[in-house]
């Protein structure tokens, strides 16, 4: 515990001074759980319940501190009646903390809850939860309540021993007070269930029942300090008629069968030491039988007593029992039958100590059998043994000590502070048996000392080792030889030959195994140093006798030594430089069998890749390539047999160690023949090798290609490796596949880095041609003699194998480069989602990827990119020229500047792979992406606008019919739902705050996310019509990816769907729509069910491919009102957007509709009021008078010519006229206008007068204006119509206006 060494042995003399300032800790009563969950520190009636959380030190390290879980007064219940003692004057006097075992099935043998039992000076004793909360209190003696204790349930050691009962004990000054521990468990448990269920129902009236309970009174003792409970013992024959012979003579008789007992030992004064013994199930007064006492006068006397379990009885003991007459219980006389007044004299200087008990069990797995006590028959594993140590705290010197029993020495000493409290609970969980104990090993401690100075608790841990700590024990020696060992190494010079001579002294093989693997270990020791070490120990050991050399640590040394002989050999050949023939280089492609057109294809891809991928590595100073500590060496390898193993390692350790090995070579610095002989004579399998040629090869792929001359250091290698023996099988011939290149090509299929993988497939392709070659050179030769074999070049299965490896190589490099380019610099808000780096490719990852998993990542790149679906067909239109000399049309709107590096790498990948990323297929994975991050982040609204895009895009129907249902299914309908139901709810457009609440977005993305189920649900009704006219597509794959397997693809899928039921999906874009104009204009007033009846509400939200009832026939009256109203305000609100964006731009004369891209919101009123039975013709009457109400007349102008009744119109615009001329003459109040109006007919200035101009929204309208709008009223009024001389006279009236 960072106390100091266990051999300390320091102590501090006693201070002269006999009176200390005692600390704050030693007035408080101190407990502490034996399961660290709670500790309680009380004075007089206040008291504080702390509990261990896990918080950060000062210095960043994370440790458990004690925090306050609860702190007050403990309150005493009401009506008590306390006969020494005053309520208002008791104070704690005791404290106890159970932790109780959990009865769930899930923690059987944990502790459940904590129960704080609490003492008081009145006799009371309460019990509380860890709340505070009290859930019994009992008064059971009135004396104070000096002790309480605890024992709770063991697994007996041996067979035959008794089984303890659980117990909790009380001292009182003359009485002790037990309770059974089943009874006290189940009563806690019912009262904190009840304690529950009142705080739930209000009831604070709670009556527990009383405890059951014995009481001893202790006689002929003066003061009482302490006590334990040791159990139920049974007293031995020998012992009971020792007993009664010493007590009643010859005559003396006994019972039968020996009695059970209960042992009560008691330490004060007259007599320091006591000890009780209490008959079990009797009901007479017990043990007032025979005493033996040991006074403090060197002389012994007999007491005259009567016992219960002799079978004879003092008629003076009955008396004396009757005459007492308990105030509270009665409590049955305990006399002390044997008592001592002299304690151990190596102890009596300790004074003021407080003490404890460790039992340490010895763990078997370290008990090593010495050879000297061989024995052919071999033997039993013995059971565990158990040492007691004794742990005293002197305050007055302010040591601990740790002292093996019996009268064993002082095995460690600490100086620890002068006002500490030593904790010993003596106890564990309470409630536990002998299945639930065993089930999990509860995690207590059995001493602990607090350092109120520090404000830290220490737990006391003895190693079992040290009670073997006497001269004779060797494996002692062996401890302390070891723990010495470890402390030269640890030092900054070390003495090697020290070293030497301990692990020599050591004993035991184990140990001295211990201490040679602390050594090679050792960072602080060379390589020559280990090698001595080890070869000495190993001549040691040979020169013993045969049966007492241990063979296995012989074997240990042997191996180890042989490893320390390979690594001064590789670095002897790393340290060796050699120089580097260049020639090979210059012949680079004719050593990879490329012709030149091939190897500066293979050039510019690796250079192109390079540029692309540039990864950063993190290095260290340290960190040079080819070195590697003897240290981890020795740790990755094992010796077996005659053959060197690789242990178990992770990817990094692979290549630590393939480069110690290879990395020189791969760089032309090292001989590469003597390195391969060198570990092949070492013991190493080929295939070993390979992989950790490989490992390093792949892992280092930015320094490989920067280096070219490695790719002939790597065949060069690669050839000399296939050549040892059992690298190729011997029965490999050109049919079948060899097991050595299949491990090359599966490591190269597995490795994300590319470029290296691809040179190394070319290495490997070419030394096996080379190899093919020979072996059929070789087999020709023997049957056609003379024969010219320099001019072709035999064929066999691996060689088919590696040509595949390549095309899919290549193709995986050109992806990788297309993936990890940056072709723009982005000068938009870039979402946290397209930040996300995307993950390297593999060969594996693509053919695991299934059909799919190519147009899946150029996808995702796109996403990442955020490109136009327009720069798709740019690269497609690129590819398509130049395969065809005719023109090919696309988009007059798609910017063709800043395209060339996108749509350059796109239409290479394009080449690649004409099948897997045709345009369809490609727009439908990115329609596919972009939904799904949309659905990931729903506040990116432009992401689900960019996903529908790309599915207008798809050229080809049922794709599109496919997968425009699957976004609907997968992602769209369930927020829609939500977004109906609410804006229902409300009955307008929502707020932010019930947007987000109810469908997961704000209101501003809410409006676009409407906006697009509307776009999604018109363009799959759109699909499904055209894929009437057109067959399915036929799904193609490259030939070098026919055997990819996986999950199906999105396309796959998409073509898999059934086809919808177009009413219905018509019937839920008209909701759609509405819900759209809601949010768009902010509406209010409007419920968009109500606009519905019945069959129309329950349709809706279904699956689209079903077939649901819809509304037919009439509708009712008053849901065709409400339509028309909503129609009637969607076209105002659309005029007055209108209005106020020519309004701010100060163009009213000229803008077009509101910038809304490709909403004709006039059109969608229209379409609504088709799919609504409302008129049309009304809704166009009702937008020309909003335009005209909004001084748009121009407008207004094209929008007479839609409506059909323009007589009705004429009308309604007449009004509007008399509006305007009435503003003008009775608002304005002019000269000239009053003068006008005295000259107009009587009938007109009626007319006028009753016009109300407030219905004008727009009043700035110029005369002449006004004069146009006369002359349309006139050209659309008949002759006989009522208003028609209205209207002749208006125009008079306009015409007499100055403008």
């Amino acid at each position: 515990d960072g106390w100091g060494a266990w051999d300390e042995e320091e102590e501090e003399e006693e201070s002269t001074c006999k009176t200390q300032t005692s600390y704050w800790l030693q007035d408080c009563v101190l407990s502490l759980s034996p399961a660290n969950d709670l500790m309680v520190i009380a004075r007089e009636q206040k008291a504080v319940f702390l509990v261990p959380k896990w918080k950060y030190s000062d210095k960043g390290k994370e440790e458990m501190q004690y925090a306050v879980g609860w702190s007050g007064s403990l309150n005493v219940e009401e009506g008590c009646f306390i006969f020494l003692f005053s309520v208002s004057s008791e104070c704690v006097s005791s404290a106890l903390c159970i932790p109780l075992a959990s009865q769930k099935r899930s923690s059987t043998g944990r502790p459940d809850w904590t129960c704080i039992v609490i003492g008081f000076t009145s006799g009371y004793v309460r019990f509380y939860t860890e709340t505070g909360v009290l859930l019994l209190a009992q008064l059971l003696n009135e004396d104070p309540v000096l002790q309480l204790k605890c024992r709770t349930y063991e697994v007996p050691r041996h067979p035959g021993v008794t089984e303890q009962n659980e117990e909790l004990s009380i001292l009182y000054p003359a009485a002790v007070v037990t309770i059974d521990g089943f009874s006290l468990f189940q009563s806690l448990r019912a009262c904190r269930n009840q304690v529950a269920r009142a705080a739930a129902s209000g009831n604070e009236n709670i009556q527990p029942p009383p405890l059951a309970y014995k009481k001893w009174g202790l006689q002929d003792v003066d003061t009482i300090v302490d006590h334990a409970s040791v159990g139920i013992m049974t007293l031995s024959p020998f012992d009971q008629m020792k007993t009664a012979s010493n007590i009643g003579g010859y005559n003396a008789a006994i019972k039968n069968s020996p009695p059970t007992m209960s042992q009560y030992i008691t330490v004060g004064s007259n007599p320091f030491t006591g000890f009780f013994y209490a008959l079990e199930g009797s009901t007479q007064p017990l043990l007032s039988h025979v005493a033996l006492a040991v006074a403090s006068k060197l002389t012994s006397a007999f007491f005259n007593a009567a016992s219960g379990w002799l079978g004879w009885k003092s008629k003076h003991e009955e008396e004396a029992v009757q005459k007492q007459k308990p105030k509270v219980e009665p409590a049955t006389p305990l006399a002390v039958r044997w008592s001592q007044d002299k304690f151990l004299g190596g102890y009596n200087r300790y004074r003021d100590a407080q003490i404890g008990w460790i039992q340490t069990v010895e763990d078997l797995h370290e008990r090593e059998a010495e050879k000297m006590d061989f024995s052919p028959f071999g033997s039993t594993r013995s059971p565990s043994r158990v040492a007691q140590f004794l742990v005293i705290y002197a305050p007055r010197r302010g040591i601990l000590e740790v002292w093996s029993t019996q009268q064993g020495p002082r095995v460690g000493a600490f100086n620890v502070g002068k006002h500490c409290r030593l904790l010993y609970p003596g106890y564990k969980i309470m409630g536990l048996n002998n299945m639930t104990s065993q089930g999990w090993q509860s995690q207590t401690y059995q001493i602990c000392l607090v350092d109120p100075v520090s404000g830290s608790i220490k737990t006391v841990h003895v190693p079992f080792h040290l009670a073997l700590s006497d001269k004779k024990s060797e494996r002692a020696k062996d401890m302390h030889l070891v723990k010495k060992l470890s402390a030269l190494l640890k030092a900054k010079t070390s003495n090697l030959a020290e070293a030497k001579e301990l692990i020599l002294d050591i004993k035991y093989p184990a140990t001295k195994k211990q201490a040679l693997e602390s050594i090679l270990a050792s960072e602080r020791v060379p390589l020559s140093a280990l090698s001595n070490i080890t070869q000495t120990l190993m001549d040691t050991l040979k020169n013993q006798e045969f049966l007492c050399v241990d063979e296995g640590l012989l074997q240990f040394c042997a191996n180890k030594l042989k490893l320390l002989h390979l690594y001064e050999s590789v670095s002897k050949l790393n340290s060796l430089s050699v120089h580097f023939n260049l020639s090979a280089f210059k012949d680079l492609a004719k050593l990879l069998r490329l012709d030149e057109r091939e190897f500066a294809r293979l050039q510019t891809l690796l250079e192109n890749y390079k540029q692309e991928n540039t990864q950063t590595t993190v290095r260290f100073a340290d960190d040079k390539d080819g070195i590697l500590p003897v240290k981890m060496f020795l740790e990755y390898l094992e010796c077996e047999k005659d053959m060197i193993l690789v242990k178990k390692l992770d990817e990094g350790e692979y290549v630590a160690l393939g480069s110690f090995f290879f990395w020189k070579c791969l760089c032309g610095e090292s001989s590469t023949e003597k390195m391969c002989h060198t570990l092949e004579s070492a013991g190493f399998s080929p295939q070993l090798l390979l992989t950790l040629l490989l490992s390093v090869w792949l892992y280092k792929e930015k320094d490989i290609l920067d280096e070219p001359q490695s790719i002939c250091c790597l065949h060069t290698t690669l050839s000399l490796l296939s050549k040892m023996k059992v690298a190729i099988d011997e029965s490999w011939d050109s049919q079948s596949v060899s097991p050595w290149w299949q491990q090359m090509r599966t490591a190269c299929i597995q490795s994300e880095n590319n470029g290296a993988a691809l040179l190394s497939a070319h290495v490997g392709h070419s030394v096996t041609a080379q190899i093919t070659d020979s072996m059929a050179e070789k087999k020709f030769s023997q049957t056609v003699v003379g024969a010219d074999t320099d001019s072709w070049e035999a064929l066999s299965l691996d060689t088919e194998y590696w040509k595949l490896l390549l095309k899919q190589l290549e193709d995986c490099l050109i992806l990788q480069t297309l993936l990890h380019s940056k072709v723009r610099t982005r000068t938009t808000r870039v979402s946290s989602l397209q930040a996300e780096p995307l993950s390297r490719l593999s060969v594996k990852k693509l053919l695991e990827g299934g059909k799919g998993g190519i147009a899946d990542s150029v996808a995702k790149w796109i996403f990442k990119q955020d490109f136009s679906p327009m720069i798709l067909k740019l690269a497609q239109w690129k590819k398509e020229t130049e395969s065809t000399e005719e023109p090919v049309e696309i988009d007059k709107n798609v910017s063709l500047e800043n395209q060339g590096a996108e749509t350059e790498l796109l239409h290479l990948a394009y080449q690649q792979f004409p099948c897997s990323l045709e345009l369809d297929i490609l727009h439908t994975h990115c329609c596919w992406e972009y939904v799904v991050q949309w659905n990931k982040d729903p506040e990116e609204a432009h992401f689900l606008i960019r996903s529908i895009d790309h599915l207008r895009c798809i050229v080809n129907a049922h794709i599109q019919h496919g997968i425009a249902l699957m976004m609907w299914n997968t992602f769209i309908v369930k927020r829609l739902s939500a977004a109906t139901y609410l804006m229902d709810k409300v009955g307008k457009a929502p707020k932010d705050r019930l947007c987000r609440r109810d469908v997961g977005m704000g209101d501003t993305a809410m409006t676009s996310f409407l906006g697009s189920c509307s776009d999604l649900l018109q363009t799959l009704m759109e699909a499904d019509v055209s894929s009437d006219e057109m067959q399915a597509p036929v799904l193609d794959t490259e030939d070098a990816w026919v055997s990819a397997e996986g999950p199906i693809s999105i396309v796959e899928l998409a073509l898999e769907q059934k086809h919808i039921h177009y009413p219905l999906v018509e019937h839920q874009s008209v909701l759609c729509t509405i819900l759209y104009g809601i949010m768009r204009f902010s509406l209010k007033s409007v419920k968009p069910l109500s606009l519905f009846d019945s069959k129309g509400k329950n349709a809706f939200f279904k699956d689209l491919t079903s077939i649901q009832l819809l509304p037919s026939g009439d509708m009712d009256p008053n849901v065709l009102s409400l339509r028309q109203q909503f129609l009637m305000k969607a076209v105002s609100a659309v005029v007055q957007v209108q209005y106020s964006a020519q309004k701010a731009r100060g163009l009213l004369e000229e803008a077009p509709l509101p910038a809304e891209k490709d909403k004709d919101w006039p059109a969608l009123a229209l379409d609504l009021a088709q799919h609504l039975q409302l008129s049309e013709d009304v809704i166009r009457r009702h937008y020309v008078c909003e335009l005209y109400n909004y001084g748009m007349d121009h407008l207004g102008e094209e929008a007479i010519l839609q409506v059909h009744d323009k007589e009705v119109l004429a009308s309604q615009l007449l009004v509007l006229t008399g509006q305007r001329l009435a503003y003008a003459l009775l608002h304005t109040q002019t000269k000239e206008g009053m003068e006008l109006l005295a000259r107009l007919p009587p009938t007109l200035c009626t007319w006028l007068k009753a016009m109300d101009p407030h219905d004008l929204q727009n009043v700035d309208v110029p005369i002449a204006t006004t004069a146009k709008l006369v002359n349309k009223v006139i050209e659309y009024l008949p002759e006989n119509h009522g208003q028609y001389s209205l209207a002749l006279n208006l125009i008079e009236a306009v015409e007499a206006i100055p403008s």
